[in-house]
């Protein structure tokens, strides 16, 4: 075996976060790692190479990585593993990366920990490297830095970095998190090349059970730090035993939006919405070009309906919803309610704002991390109410956590003490606490386990019918929109190129791109 691990724990500050987990990785073969946030499948990777750290206590067990016993391995036995023998694709480049350095440094770093090379055999292996893992232009992109690339190519950068010495063993985890339906089919295809061109062995830790059908030999289940089942892909996939794996597959969002109510009025009239950005170069940053964000895009929105606005990253579909909301400068007709909207003064705005709300993609890092949750929810109030007093305001907050399904007990505390799921329970409290009638959700499921999706899709489902509120839901996973919407508008490079109702869009795509982005989503 190229990977060996039996009977790992590891602890936390005395906590134990994995227990006795045992599995192997043969030359050639994939082994998903699948489970929800927690379940301790990203610490056993990463205990894999010992790079826990000081803070992961002392792992317990044994894991032999190509002959080599590594949690007792001197420190230069270890580098030679990390990189020589096993890379690692970490889940989120944008943090993995030193957003100081040119990739191709960092690449080229990555060569030389290994390989004594230099000068234009460095810069040549490096240009290779990044080609190798599908980077268009490799050689004009080498002194680019993270922040000028998109996901999907610092995804690939980070891949370049990982395949750097041609390690028999590639360490991937969540390597397709957030990405477009598009871009984490090219990763994956990517990846599996990969693996048969180099003949190497992939440990892929998802939580996605679409990608592990498509893409894994063998598969290991874990929950709460053990593993619960482990086997074929397909024999557990097609005929899981533990109730826990039975769980998982089936808690993908399913069943459709309640039916809008018969002559539900318009909300949101958007005519011809544009939004350009200008393209500044030389020293004295003169306009060169423009960006057309978005090119044109006309929608109504009614009460109670949902239009999803899907697309790959740079569609529009961000800068779309935010124009609508007057929070971006664009041309174009806006009608909230009736009235014209477009350009009003922050002033002419405010007293719409209550109305008209957004739920961010990443709730982490849009709620203060200064502030309790109770503040969180009650800030909005604040501005908008200020004639309430703090018991009107308690109860308001306490009665929108309840219908959001948090216990009004914890609104003391603070966001990093809420996981992913919850934390987006909080933002969309946040959000109804002024009771709105539009919501602009900006991939409000992006990066929650598949069960904690279901949840929170179920939530607004069940919010919609009761409370009567429009959505303009922003989303890459196809699977969620199915769920949520009753129209879709598919975006491409800032204009509509297909649109109409969400079942008839989704069975029967009439436009290339469209069938493009269902083939991707629905074949993973």
């Amino acid at each position: 075996m190229l990977l060996d691990v039996q009977n790992l724990s590891v602890a936390f500050r005395g906590q134990t976060v994995v227990r006795d987990v045992s599995f192997s990785v043969a030359p050639g073969q994939t082994v998903a790692l699948v489970g929800e946030s927690g379940s301790g499948k990203s610490v056993t990777a990463l205990s894999c190479l010992k790079l826990l750290g000081p803070g992961g206590g002392n792992p317990a067990g044994r894991i032999v990585l190509d002959g080599v016993e590594v949690l007792n391995a001197p420190a230069a036995e270890l580098q030679r593993l990390r990189g020589g023998v096993a890379g690692m694709v970490f889940q989120e480049p944008m943090t993995s990366l030193n957003p100081l350095h040119s990739i191709g440094r960092q690449v080229a770093e990555a060569v030389t920990l290994h390989r004594p090379l230099r000068g234009a055999a460095l810069r040549a292996r490096v240009i290779a490297l990044l080609e190798r893992a599908g980077l268009p232009e490799p050689a004009k992109r080498l002194d680019a830095f993270p922040h000028q690339l998109s996901g999907g190519q610092r995804q690939r950068v980070m891949i370049a970095a990982a395949l750097a010495n041609d390690p028999k063993l590639l360490i991937a985890d969540e390597p397709t998190t957030a990405l477009d339906v598009t871009i984490q089919a090219q990763i994956l295809e990517l990846l599996d090349g990969l693996k048969r061109q180099l003949n190497m062995a992939m440990l892929l830790i998802t939580h996605d059970l679409s990608i592990v059908r498509r893409h894994a030999d063998h598969v290991v289940v874990m929950r709460h730090g053990a593993v619960v089942e482990q086997g074929p892909a397909a024999e557990v996939l097609g005929n899981p035993q533990h109730d826990y794996t039975k769980m998982l597959l089936a808690t993908e969002p399913r069943g459709r939006p309640a039916p809008v109510a018969p002559g539900a009025p318009v909300l949101l009239e958007a005519e011809d919405i544009k939004v350009h950005f200008p393209i500044r170069r030389g020293l004295l940053r003169r306009q060169v070009g423009e960006v057309r964000a978005v090119d044109g895009v006309s929608f109504a929105l009614r009460e109670g309906e949902t239009l999803g606005l899907v697309g790959e990253s740079g569609s529009g579909k961000t800068t779309l919803g935010l124009s609508v909301l007057q929070l971006e400068r664009g041309e174009g007709s806006v009608r909230f309610e009736g009235r014209p909207i477009q350009g009003l003064s922050r002033a002419g705005l405010r007293p719409l704002r209550a109305r008209m709300q957004v739920v961010f993609q990443d709730p982490y890092g849009s709620l203060s991390p200064r502030m309790s949750v109770g503040e969180i929810v009650a800030e909005g109030l604040a501005v908008h109410e200020p004639g309430l007093n703090r018991a009107q305001r308690e109860a308001r907050v306490n009665a929108v956590l309840q219908e959001v399904g948090l216990d009004p007990a914890t609104a003391h505390r603070y966001p990093h003490e809420f996981s992913g799921g919850q934390r987006q329970r909080v933002a969309i409290a946040r959000a109804l606490v002024l009771e709105p009638r539009l919501l602009v959700l900006d991939e409000p499921t992006s990066a929650l386990d598949v069960s904690v999706q279901a949840q929170v899709v179920e939530l607004l489902r069940g919010l919609q019918a009761r409370r009567r509120l429009a959505y303009l839901f922003i989303s890459h996973d196809l699977r969620v929109v199915r769920a949520m919407a009753h129209r879709i508008m598919v975006l491409k490079g800032g204009k509509v190129v297909e649109s109409g109702d969400a079942e008839a869009v989704l069975r029967a795509p009439r436009e290339a791109y469209t069938q493009a982005l269902m083939r991707a989503a629905f074949d993973l």
